[in-house]
């Protein structure tokens, strides 16, 4: 059975609950990630050898905590922090219960790519704002944010982009959805409809999402 418009229709609500649980969930993970990616990507650049707030024992066990957890397979992960869910919301249903997952899998992913946009700043920016007496939080607000902030978007856009996918994953086990509605319509009942408006629907999302996200970097990038 391919796709039938009237089915379509009679859908439409269930889609439009799916599709603003699945924002809901993004929402809240890029919040998150944003929160505390951000502190760990600066935390990794500035502590490395050679930076102004060189610490290689802080370097070395927060590169190690941050590259254990991108290690793990979200589905596994999924699974893994079920117990940390319903410690913290009461459940293990649900979006608010896959944001959970989903911002534990965000965090070191943001944290890694605003560390590798840290990197492309000239470093005699840096050394001229100490030259000058600037603190570690003035080189940090004035200068790298500042320097980093087309390739911190670049990176916010891209994570948005990855939670969308990993969104949909957390649909296989109740995380709610557009990936949820998927798999209860599109696979456990061989909905062709519902799977080709799912798939629709996300392509769509991206798309938007990154060419909002293309725009925005390229009007605050002091390069061009």
């Amino acid at each position: 059975m391919g796709f039938e418009f009237n089915h379509f229709l009679e859908l439409i609500p269930d889609i439009n609950a799916a599709f603003i649980q699945t924002i809901y969930m993004i929402s809240i993970s890029l919040f998150i990630a944003i929160l505390i990616g951000l502190p760990i990507g600066i935390l990794l650049y500035i502590t490395d050898q050679g930076l102004f707030m060189e610490n290689r024992t802080v370097q070395n066990i927060l590169g190690f905590v941050v590259n254990m957890v991108r290690s793990i397979p979200f589905i596994i992960l999924l699974v893994a922090l079920i117990p940390l869910t319903e410690f913290l919301v009461g459940t293990t249903i649900g979006p608010t219960a896959a944001s959970v997952s989903l911002s534990v899998a965000a965090i070191p992913f943001f944290g890694r790519i605003v560390e590798s946009s840290l990197r492309e700043i000239d470093k005699g920016v840096i050394e001229a704002a100490i030259a000058v007496g600037a603190t570690p939080w003035m080189i940090i607000k004035e200068v790298l944010l500042l320097e980093a902030r087309s390739g911190i978007i670049s990176g916010v856009t891209l994570t948005l982009i990855s939670l969308i996918g990993f969104s949909a994953m957390a649909g296989t086990v109740g995380g709610g959805g557009i990936g949820d509605l998927a798999i209860r319509f599109g696979y456990y009942r061989y909905d062709n409809t519902i799977m080709i408006a799912t798939v629709v629907i996300l392509i769509v999302l991206v798309q938007v999402i990154q060419f909002a996200g293309d725009f925005i970097a390229k009007v605050v990038d002091k390069r061009k």
